[in-house]
C-alpha cells in the first residue's frame, strides 16, 4: 500500500472515528450505555472475523504466540467506546473528539520518546511539545462553555 492511499485510508479512519461516537450514544438511548458498547463490538466483531476468514494474510491460530499485554486492545477499545457512548451527549461530540485527540497525541509523543511496545524511538523535541501546546490550547478553547 503507498504512503498516499494509507494517507487517505487513516483520513476516512478519523472520519468514521468522529462518526461513530454520535451513533453509538443514539443507540444508547434506546439499548443503555454498555449494551451500545457491546453491540458496536459485536457488530465490528463480526465484520472482522468475516474480513479476517477471507483474507489470505494473517492468521488466527498463532495467537498462543502473543504476549498477553497485546490482547488488551480489545479492553482498550471497549474502554474508549463506552467512554464516547457516555460523553458525547453530555460534552458534544466535538469536545469528546478533542480531548480525545489531545490525549492521543501526548500518549503517542511518550510512546514514540521512549520507544514503548517495541516501536521505534523518536525523541521529543521543541517543535513536538509546541504542536502539543497549540492542541492543548485548542482543546481549553473548544471546552470552554
Amino acid at each position: 500500500m503507498s504512503n498516499l492511499l494509507l494517507m487517505l485510508a487513516m483520513l476516512a479512519g478519523g472520519v468514521a472515528v468522529a462518526i461513530q461516537p454520535s451513533i453509538n450514544a443514539r443507540l444508547a438511548e434506546k439499548t443503555g450505555f454498555l449494551q451500545a458498547a457491546t453491540i458496536s463490538f459485536a457488530v465490528g466483531t463480526l465484520v472482522l472475523f468475516v474480513l479476517s476468514l477471507i483474507s489470505s494474510q494473517g492468521s488466527l491460530r498463532r495467537i498462543g504466540e502473543a504476549d498477553w499485554w497485546q490482547l488488551t486492545g480489545g479492553f482498550f477499545g471497549a474502554f474508549f467506546v463506552t467512554m464516547t457512548i457516555v460523553a458525547v451527549p453530555r460534552i458534544g461530540t466535538t469536545a469528546v473528539l478533542a480531548l480525545t485527540i489531545v490525549s492521543q497525541l501526548v500518549a503517542g509523543l511518550v510512546m514514540d520518546h521512549y520507544g514503548l511496545f517495541g516501536m521505534r524511538g523518536i525523541p521529543f523535541d521543541a517543535k513536538r511539545m509546541f504542536g502539543v501546546t497549540l492542541l492543548l490550547i485548542g482543546v481549553f478553547l473548544i471546552c470552554k462553555r
